[in-house]
Protein backbone atom coordinates (compact mmCIF):
# COMPACT_ATOMS: atom_id res chain seq x y z
CA UNK A 1 0.00 0.00 0.00
CA UNK A 2 2.86 2.46 1.13
CA UNK A 3 4.86 1.43 -2.17
CA UNK A 4 1.44 2.58 -4.30
CA UNK A 5 1.09 5.51 -2.17
CA UNK A 6 4.96 6.07 -3.17
CA UNK A 7 4.48 5.36 -6.69
CA UNK A 8 1.23 8.09 -7.23
CA UNK A 9 3.20 10.72 -5.49
CA UNK A 10 6.25 10.33 -7.59
CA UNK A 11 3.89 10.63 -10.99
CA UNK A 12 1.68 13.69 -9.38
CA UNK A 13 5.46 15.57 -9.05
CA UNK A 14 6.31 14.43 -12.30
CA UNK A 15 3.42 15.76 -13.22
CA UNK A 16 3.83 19.34 -11.89
CA UNK A 17 7.27 19.38 -12.47
CA UNK A 18 6.24 18.55 -16.87
CA UNK A 19 3.82 21.34 -16.62
CA UNK A 20 6.21 23.74 -15.84
CA UNK A 21 7.29 25.77 -19.12
CA UNK A 22 10.86 24.59 -20.34
CA UNK A 23 11.21 22.10 -17.60
CA UNK A 24 10.48 19.31 -20.23
CA UNK A 25 13.65 21.05 -21.92
CA UNK A 26 17.00 20.63 -20.66
CA UNK A 27 20.20 21.96 -21.49
CA UNK A 28 22.13 20.81 -24.50
CA UNK A 29 24.11 17.91 -23.09
CA UNK A 30 27.39 18.50 -22.47
CA UNK A 31 27.86 22.63 -22.64
CA UNK A 32 28.59 23.44 -19.43
CA UNK A 33 31.61 20.68 -19.75
CA UNK A 34 32.63 22.35 -23.24
CA UNK A 35 32.00 25.57 -21.58
CA UNK A 36 34.60 24.68 -18.64
CA UNK A 37 37.19 23.21 -21.32
CA UNK A 38 37.20 26.56 -23.15
CA UNK A 39 37.58 28.34 -19.85
CA UNK A 40 40.55 26.41 -18.81
CA UNK A 41 42.25 26.54 -22.45
CA UNK A 42 41.95 30.14 -22.14
CA UNK A 43 43.43 30.46 -18.39
CA UNK A 44 46.13 28.97 -19.67
CA UNK A 45 46.69 31.78 -21.91
CA UNK A 46 46.32 33.85 -19.62
CA UNK A 47 48.56 32.37 -17.18
CA UNK A 48 51.31 32.43 -19.97
CA UNK A 49 50.79 35.99 -20.47
CA UNK A 50 51.38 36.90 -17.19
CA UNK A 51 54.49 35.14 -16.83
CA UNK A 52 56.02 36.07 -19.89
CA UNK A 53 54.78 39.90 -18.74
CA UNK A 54 56.98 39.45 -15.42
CA UNK A 55 60.03 38.77 -17.71
CA UNK A 56 59.25 42.03 -19.96
CA UNK A 57 57.59 44.11 -17.88
CA UNK A 58 58.82 47.93 -19.58
CA UNK A 59 57.91 46.12 -22.61
CA UNK A 60 54.67 45.22 -22.04
CA UNK A 61 53.56 48.45 -20.62
CA UNK A 62 54.77 50.08 -23.28
CA UNK A 63 53.29 47.96 -25.87
CA UNK A 64 49.98 47.89 -23.68
CA UNK A 65 49.81 51.97 -24.04
CA UNK A 66 49.61 51.62 -27.67
CA UNK A 67 46.24 50.14 -27.23
CA UNK A 68 42.82 52.24 -26.99
CA UNK A 69 41.72 52.01 -23.48
CA UNK A 70 38.58 53.48 -24.73
CA UNK A 71 37.75 51.26 -27.09
CA UNK A 72 38.25 48.38 -25.14
CA UNK A 73 35.84 49.84 -22.56
CA UNK A 74 32.91 50.27 -25.22
CA UNK A 75 33.38 46.91 -26.69
CA UNK A 76 33.00 45.59 -22.36
CA UNK A 77 30.31 47.55 -22.30
CA UNK A 78 28.43 46.25 -25.46
CA UNK A 79 28.96 42.54 -24.85
CA UNK A 80 27.73 43.23 -21.04
CA UNK A 81 24.79 44.90 -22.35
CA UNK A 82 24.37 42.33 -24.98
CA UNK A 83 24.37 39.28 -22.60
CA UNK A 84 21.47 41.40 -20.38
CA UNK A 85 19.77 41.25 -23.30
CA UNK A 86 19.69 37.69 -24.18
CA UNK A 87 18.97 37.10 -20.50
CA UNK A 88 15.61 38.57 -20.70
CA UNK A 89 15.15 36.42 -24.04
CA UNK A 90 15.51 33.29 -22.00
CA UNK A 91 12.95 34.73 -19.18
CA UNK A 92 10.94 35.45 -22.11
CA UNK A 93 10.86 32.02 -23.68
CA UNK A 94 10.54 30.00 -20.16
CA UNK A 95 7.03 31.86 -20.15
CA UNK A 96 6.57 30.89 -23.33
CA UNK A 97 6.70 34.64 -24.98
CA UNK A 98 7.66 33.64 -28.82
CA UNK A 99 7.40 37.23 -29.83
CA UNK A 100 9.30 39.04 -26.97
CA UNK A 101 11.69 36.37 -27.36
CA UNK A 102 12.90 36.84 -30.94
CA UNK A 103 12.76 40.55 -30.24
CA UNK A 104 15.39 40.43 -27.26
CA UNK A 105 17.68 37.88 -29.06
CA UNK A 106 17.54 39.96 -32.21
CA UNK A 107 18.24 43.10 -29.75
CA UNK A 108 21.52 41.17 -28.49
CA UNK A 109 22.09 39.89 -32.34
CA UNK A 110 22.56 43.94 -33.23
CA UNK A 111 24.09 45.32 -30.17
CA UNK A 112 26.38 42.82 -29.58
CA UNK A 113 27.10 43.35 -33.73
CA UNK A 114 28.79 46.96 -32.62
CA UNK A 115 31.71 44.83 -31.18
CA UNK A 116 32.69 43.16 -34.04
CA UNK A 117 32.76 46.52 -35.78
CA UNK A 118 34.75 48.05 -33.44
CA UNK A 119 37.21 45.39 -33.40
CA UNK A 120 37.51 45.07 -36.95
CA UNK A 121 38.59 49.00 -37.18
CA UNK A 122 41.03 48.47 -33.87
CA UNK A 123 42.47 45.30 -35.91
CA UNK A 124 42.69 47.89 -39.12
CA UNK A 125 44.12 50.28 -36.93
CA UNK A 126 46.97 48.44 -35.83
CA UNK A 127 48.01 46.81 -39.05
CA UNK A 128 47.88 50.41 -40.80
CA UNK A 129 50.36 51.20 -38.17
CA UNK A 130 52.83 48.20 -38.94
CA UNK A 131 51.90 45.99 -35.96
CA UNK A 132 51.64 42.81 -36.34
CA UNK A 133 51.70 39.53 -33.74
CA UNK A 134 55.48 39.37 -35.08
CA UNK A 135 55.94 43.25 -33.68
CA UNK A 136 57.32 41.44 -30.17
CA UNK A 137 56.08 38.93 -27.29
CA UNK A 138 52.62 41.39 -26.11
CA UNK A 139 51.48 41.89 -29.42
CA UNK A 140 51.76 37.95 -30.07
CA UNK A 141 49.60 37.89 -26.92
CA UNK A 142 47.58 40.24 -27.99
CA UNK A 143 46.45 39.18 -31.22
CA UNK A 144 46.28 35.41 -29.95
CA UNK A 145 43.81 36.19 -27.38
CA UNK A 146 41.97 38.70 -28.75
CA UNK A 147 41.47 36.65 -32.34
CA UNK A 148 40.51 33.65 -30.40
CA UNK A 149 37.74 35.65 -28.70
CA UNK A 150 36.28 37.01 -31.80
CA UNK A 151 36.41 33.41 -33.39
CA UNK A 152 33.87 32.70 -29.96
CA UNK A 153 32.24 35.82 -30.71
CA UNK A 154 31.23 34.95 -34.06
CA UNK A 155 30.22 31.89 -33.04
CA UNK A 156 28.32 33.10 -30.67
CA UNK A 157 26.73 35.43 -32.91
CA UNK A 158 25.86 32.35 -35.79
CA UNK A 159 24.20 31.25 -32.04
CA UNK A 160 21.67 33.87 -31.99
CA UNK A 161 20.96 33.98 -35.32
CA UNK A 162 20.14 30.39 -35.22
CA UNK A 163 18.16 30.56 -32.07
CA UNK A 164 16.37 33.67 -33.60
CA UNK A 165 15.12 31.59 -36.94
CA UNK A 166 14.22 28.59 -34.91
CA UNK A 167 12.25 30.62 -32.44
CA UNK A 168 9.66 31.96 -34.94
CA UNK A 169 8.94 28.05 -36.41
CA UNK A 170 8.94 26.48 -32.80
CA UNK A 171 7.30 27.03 -29.52
CA UNK A 172 10.02 28.23 -27.22
CA UNK A 173 8.85 27.14 -23.91
CA UNK A 174 9.25 23.29 -25.69
CA UNK A 175 12.73 21.26 -26.68
CA UNK A 176 13.94 24.77 -28.22
CA UNK A 177 14.55 26.35 -24.33
CA UNK A 178 17.43 23.84 -23.93
CA UNK A 179 18.80 25.17 -26.89
CA UNK A 180 18.04 28.82 -26.26
CA UNK A 181 19.65 28.63 -22.18
CA UNK A 182 22.44 26.33 -23.77
CA UNK A 183 23.12 29.23 -26.30
CA UNK A 184 23.26 31.59 -23.69
CA UNK A 185 25.40 30.08 -21.24
CA UNK A 186 27.79 30.16 -24.22
CA UNK A 187 27.58 33.98 -24.57
CA UNK A 188 27.50 34.73 -20.93
CA UNK A 189 31.04 32.99 -21.44
CA UNK A 190 32.05 35.18 -23.98
CA UNK A 191 31.09 37.93 -22.13
CA UNK A 192 33.78 36.96 -19.32
CA UNK A 193 36.44 35.76 -20.97
CA UNK A 194 36.16 39.78 -22.57
CA UNK A 195 36.31 40.52 -19.09
CA UNK A 196 39.30 39.39 -18.11
CA UNK A 197 41.21 39.90 -21.43
CA UNK A 198 40.28 43.80 -21.33
CA UNK A 199 42.22 44.74 -18.02
CA UNK A 200 44.98 42.14 -18.92
CA UNK A 201 45.34 43.42 -22.30
CA UNK A 202 44.21 47.65 -21.88
CA UNK A 203 44.35 48.27 -17.94
CA UNK A 204 47.65 46.73 -16.57
CA UNK A 205 49.88 49.28 -18.42
CA UNK A 206 47.44 51.97 -17.59
CA UNK A 207 48.99 52.13 -13.98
Amino acid sequence: MNDLVSIEAAARESREVSDFPGASAPRVPGILTFILADVLVFGLLFVGFMVERLGQLELFDRSAAALDVHRGLLNTLILVTSGLFVVLAVHAAREGRAKATRSWLMTSFVVGAGFGVNKLIEYSDKLAHGISMLTNDFFMFYYVLTGVHFLHFIGGMVVLAVLWFRASREPVDGPLFGWIESGALYWHMVDLLWIVIFPMLYLLGAQ
